[in-house]
């Protein structure tokens, strides 16, 4: 149908280069061409043919994905609820466990702005329709209508652009993230919430308060660590849109109630606090007089709409009534009618959408999730400095040293006056910002409760003092409630994370502190720049190691340790499945609660759609009870194997540090991927780079590894650990049959490996020479891309010796799958994208060569899924 699409509207010549095109890269599939025979159809190629070429390609790679995820869809899911309980008591663990870890579980998929996913919304839209069709189709609907229907879409397709004009803004990205809410979250989340205490009943005759395990959280709008378009207001807009859409869902929804509760007062009874609820609606309808809790409901609905209109809702009208104080006084009325439908035998009315409303009040409040504030320590520390110049306190408190700043702080942070008067003079725009982000936050709290902004994470933590610093700043806006979340992200950061928390704890307004908040301390570890710091292995496992020496420390100091997990969609950046993830964390680092950022493509796959939405989150609730509930590291010996990884580690790091230290590795990195032009992709709203790139920390994690995916070598997810594998093991039989046991019982080096292989499939080499071909210097590109094609080579004998597999897919046959169907719609986009960056950087920078580049890096990220 894409390809009639295409003759019909673009004509069969058109339609007929794309067909030749399809049939070349076939046959370099099979072997029978190479891929220098693809690029040559498109050397002297005119743009407009070889923009529409790129397109259909791209097409492509969306239905295809639309195919495949509704197959997915079809296949009962190998994780469940109902799975893991019967898992957890076949294991042996009893009910009063089990109840004990859920009455204080807290699981948070966290949603970022960090801005992988490369479709407009309006394609998700048509996509979305298509899919919809599509499972018409499957289940006996009307064929001619659903084709024709079908031919449109995909007109409509064709014709709109894949490529924003313009760069979202932050409302934009604000707007995205909701819309996961309206797609899927409002009614999934909850579901599962009462789907846990449910299984609990069922499988240990346990019942558990009605007490929310999954808690969605967000950073958009109020992750202001480098992005200097977070302002008080964006954290407003993000903070009163995400009340609005939940308090739009009640409204609709009790909406619904009120037209299904039509229960007569001739017919059945009700409660006096449920007549006295009716009576106070002051509905005068007649028609309504017998109907009691239709008028209840009404009354309610109206307190909804009144809380929409304080917040600005323009689409509600002023009404008489009361806007509710908070969610509990609504839940309280809520409740009302629960009892009162009980109380006479209408419990199935009471567990229908009833049930579903109030277990969203105890879900989303009226916050609907938590906003996090991040900024990194460095700002944070230059805001105070100059704060505390203002009010006398300091000086130039950046100068103090370390424990002179502890002093300083903690004796601000027991001080109840504020720094700063309402009459002070304006301080430098840069901390008028900040400080106006924090008193946006406060308000918000005030809005809609202590659950609306909840977490401060401090980016770059590296002392005592770094943590101590926000709690200053919110204390002056009269935050003290909120966490401080410390986050460890470099190798070394990682490696002093329990030492900088020792500190932290041996200081006694922190530990008071703490001791206030149920000894309960968050710390967040960052996945991407660990990996652009040490390379994949080297970070995994700073990681991990990172986990054990917290866990041991929180238990020697009696504390309970809550992680955030900063992961990204790709490898690179600590992605693979999130179950499989969880379970690979050591013991004692879940202990059922685990907070995970969600980004960019990995949403819209995991949440786009309610089915798939309901899915990912079982995964992630049962990895974390597993995780809490049994022994998941099942290792005879643990001191040999951190010994083992100790050593991989390092030597995997000195073989990253190889190529990233090479004094041609930038050039070669530039030159060699389309990593300049990313910057032109209009993804997210944040800038592409800190500054100019003259080191690889100079980049954000993003476009270091979607460049590298782009040029299909994937390099931030395998490379280094072929060298280290081969130095420790050798020729002595008894190291690789150590790693073999490994692999075979650790969840943590099988999960290493598992998401190795994944990315090592999805690179391509020998497309990545003809990329080394557009670097300046020829002796450069010869070497690096030979150390990074030998690494792969070694890195992938290594995995296959250790595994015992035959391939790199053969633990993932939907991938093999996937990739054997895919690869030859893959080569065009990347010949068509070789070929227009060497006209692009000869000068020819037109309107459409830039256009139709950037649409073969949509089409490449589209195509690769979780590569970006």
């Amino acid at each position: 149908m894409l390809g009639r699409v295409i003759a019909q509207q673009e004509g069969e010549d058109v339609f007929e280069l794309v067909e030749a095109t399809r049939r070349m890269a076939f046959d370099i599939a099979h072997g029978d061409a190479k891929p220098t025979d693809l690029m040559g159809i498109f050397r002297d190629l005119d743009i407009t043919k070889t923009n529409l070429v790129a397109r259909s390609f791209c097409y492509f790679a969306l239905i295809a994905n639309l195919a495949e995820d509704l197959a997915d869809e079809s296949v009962e899911a190998p994780v469940s609820l109902r799975k893991t309980f019967a898992k957890l008591k076949d294991a042996g663990v009893t009910g009063a466990d089990a109840a004990a870890v859920v009455r204080n579980a807290k699981v948070a998929p966290v949603l970022t702005a960090h801005p992988t996913e490369t479709r407009r919304r309006t394609v998700f839209d048509t996509q979305n329709r298509i899919k919809q069709l599509l499972k018409e189709s499957h289940h006996g609907g009307d064929m001619a209508r659903i084709e024709r229907e079908m031919y449109l879409r995909i007109t409509l397709l064709w014709q709109t652009a894949l490529i924003r004009i313009a760069r979202p803004t932050l409302e934009d990205e604000v707007d995205v993230g909701l819309r996961y809410y309206k797609l899927s979250l409002l009614e999934q989340v909850p579901a599962l919430n009462r789907a846990i205490r449910h299984n609990m009943r069922d499988t240990f005759g346990m019942q558990v308060p009605d007490v929310p395990v999954v808690r969605p959280g967000s950073w958009i709008g109020g992750d202001h660590d480098g992005n200097p378009y977070v302002n008080a207001r964006t954290l407003t807009y993000a903070t009163r849109n995400a009340a609005k859409t939940v308090l739009r869902f009640y409204e609709e929804q009790l909406g619904e109630l009120e037209r299904e509760l039509s229960l007569s007062d001739r017919y059945s009874s009700c409660s006096k606090e449920l007549l006295a609820l009716a009576d106070a609606a002051h509905n005068d309808w007649e028609s309504r007089v017998d109907e009691p809790y239709r008028r209840a409901i009404y009354g309610i609905r109206n307190r909804v709409r009144a809380n929409l209109h304080e917040i600005g809702d323009k689409k509600v009208a002023q009404v008489d009534a009361a806007a509710y104080a908070s969610p509990e006084e609504f839940k309280r009325d809520l409740d009302t009618i629960d009892r009162s439908l009980r109380q006479f035998n209408d419990d199935v009315i009471a567990d229908d959408r009833l049930a579903r409303i109030r277990s969203a009040v105890t879900t989303f409040g009226f916050h609907l999730y938590t906003l996090d504030l991040r900024q990194n320590s460095e700002s944070f520390e230059n805001v105070l400095t100059e704060v505390f110049a203002a009010a006398g306190r300091s000086d130039d408190y950046r100068a103090l040293g370390e424990e002179e700043k502890i002093a300083l702080l903690v004796e601000e942070l027991k001080t109840p006056r504020p720094l700063l008067f309402p009459d002070a003079a304006p301080m430098s725009e840069v901390t008028e910002k900040e400080l106006g982000i924090f008193r946006a936050a406060a308000q918000a709290v005030r809005n809609f409760g202590p659950q609306s902004v909840s977490h401060c994470i401090i980016s770059m933590t590296g002392t005592v003092s770094d943590i101590l610093e926000p709690m200053v700043l919110l204390k002056e806006v009269g935050l003290r409630e909120v966490d401080v979340v410390p986050l460890f992200e470099t190798i070394d950061d990682l490696k002093a994370g329990a030492g900088i928390l020792e500190k932290l704890w041996s200081v006694p307004f922190y530990r008071e502190h703490l001791r206030a908040r149920g000894d309960v301390q968050e710390v967040m570890l960052g996945y991407s720049d660990s990996n652009k710091d040490g390379g994949y292995l080297q970070a995994n496992w700073a990681l991990y190691d990172a986990e054990l020496a917290l866990v041991e420390l929180c238990n020697a100091h009696g504390i309970e340790l809550r992680l955030a997990h900063g992961r990204g969609g790709a490898v690179g950046r600590g992605g693979g499945p999130t179950y499989d993830a969880i379970l690979a964390q050591p013991k004692g680092a879940v202990s059922g609660s685990v907070r995970i950022t969600e980004q960019g493509e990995v949403i819209s796959a995991k949440y786009g759609a309610p089915e798939t939405a309901r899915r990912h989150l079982e995964a992630f609730v049962s990895g974390a009870l597993v995780a809490s509930l049994t022994d998941t590291e099942p290792i005879a010996d643990p001191d040999r194997a951190y010994a083992i990884m100790r050593e991989l580690s390092d030597l995997s790091g000195q073989k990253y540090q190889e190529l990233v230290g090479d004094p041609g590795f930038i050039e070669y990195f530039t030159q060699s991927t389309p990593l300049h032009e990313i910057g032109d992709l209009n993804l997210g709203s944040r800038p592409a780079a800190r500054k100019q790139t003259t080191a690889i920390s100079d980049l954000r994690a993003i476009p270091w590894v979607l460049s590298w995916s782009q040029s299909r070598t994937n390099v931030p997810g395998w490379f280094g650990v072929g060298s280290a594998v081969t130095r420790w093991a050798g020729e002595d039989a008894s190291r690789w049959e150590e790693l073999r046991a490994l692999h075979r019982d650790w969840p943590f080096f099988r999960s290493v490996m598992s998401n190795m292989a994944q990315v090592m499939a999805k690179a391509e080499i020998s497309l990545a020479r003809l990329y080394a071909n557009l670097v300046d210097d020829k002796q450069i590109a010869d070497r690096i891309y030979t150390l990074i094609a030998e690494e792969f080579e070694l890195t992938k004998k290594v995995y296959l010796e250790v595994t015992g597999n035959k391939d790199l897919t053969a633990e993932n046959q939907r991938q093999a799958r996937s990739l054997k169907r895919r690869y030859p719609y893959l080569l065009p986009l990347n010949a068509i994208q070789l070929e227009l960056l060497r006209r692009y950087r000869a000068g020819d920078d037109s309107f459409l060569v830039s256009k139709t580049i950037q649409v073969t890096m949509n089409g490449l990220a589209t195509a690769l899924r979780n590569a970006g």
